[in-house]
C-alpha cells in the first residue's frame, strides 16, 4: 500500500478559508482521496458541511511513499537473519 498526503480546503461562514491535511493509506491515488474526504467529512458540523457544499471543496493529493511495505521486508530480514 502507499501513503498519500490529501489536502482540503473550503470557505467558512466565520472563519474564512478552513484547510485540512489527511494522511491515508490506499492502494492508488483515487482510493486515497476517497478515504481521506470520508474522514474529513465526518468531523465537520452540519453548518460546515452545508458550507463546504455551497462553497466548493477544493482537494490537493500527492503521494509520500510506500507506508506499509518497508516495514514488511524489515521484519522478513529480521526474522531470516
Amino acid at each position: 500500500m502507499k501513503a498519500f498526503e490529501v489536502q482540503f480546503r473550503y470557505q467558512d461562514r466565520n472563519e474564512g478559508t478552513v484547510e485540512s491535511t489527511v494522511k491515508v493509506d490506499a492502494s492508488s491515488l483515487p482510493g486515497g482521496v476517497a478515504k481521506a474526504t470520508r474522514e474529513f467529512v465526518k468531523g465537520l458540523d452540519r453548518k460546515q458541511r452545508f458550507d463546504m457544499n455551497k462553497n466548493g471543496l477544493e482537494i490537493t493529493a500527492k503521494a509520500v511513499g510506500a507506508a506499509t511495505e518497508a516495514p514488511a521486508k524489515q521484519s522478513t530480514e529480521a526474522a531470516a537473519g
